[in-house]
């Protein structure tokens, strides 16, 4: 029963997270909002870099995409805020019970790992050069955040016996 208790909350921390930072991209939109420009522009990667092809200076698609970024990180929240609720209601479920409920919060943890490490280290980091600016640089952050999530989706995806 403990195991189960355990991945509820674990599940529950990674939609408290979800929660605040996309709370914070919302809150303090223009603050996050130069982070997502200056990335997409490329303006701060190595002067002598052969990449900045890639740049999008376009000032509307960088709220598109500082958009589509929140919803995705709501949408993370979401799914696995009821996730951890589903489980939790059932928590004494029958094990093939439990196992099924899982899918909700498994959604939402595989959206969250996709968010950062596709979003943040594959695209950003690598396609737009993150990694080369010193002030605009979340690969680091994007990494803690997508091995969190994957930790926890690993976890989770264990299948539980019965008490």
């Amino acid at each position: 029963m403990f195991v189960r208790y355990s991945k509820i909350l674990l599940v529950a921390a990674i939609a408290l997270f979800a929660s605040l930072v996309a709370f914070g991209n919302i809150t303090d939109y223009g603050s996050n909002f130069a982070f997502v420009s200056h990335v997409l522009m490329m303006d701060t990667i190595f002067p002598d870099a052969t990449i900045k092809y890639r740049a999008i200076d376009s000032v509307f698609l960088h709220h598109v995409a500082y958009i589509f970024i929140i919803v995705l990180e709501t949408v993370t929240a979401i799914l696995c805020w009821i996730g951890a609720i589903r489980l939790l209601k059932r928590v004494n479920a029958p094990a093939p019970e439990f196992n099924r409920l899982k899918s909700t919060a498994i959604a939402g943890l595989t959206l969250g790992f996709l968010v950062w490490q596709v979003g943040f280290m594959s695209i950003g980091g690598e396609w737009f050069g993150m990694w080369m600016s010193k002030q605009w640089n979340g690969v680091t952050n994007a990494f803690q955040f997508f091995t969190t999530i994957g930790v926890v989706l690993i976890y989770l995806v264990q299948k539980d016996g019965d008490k």
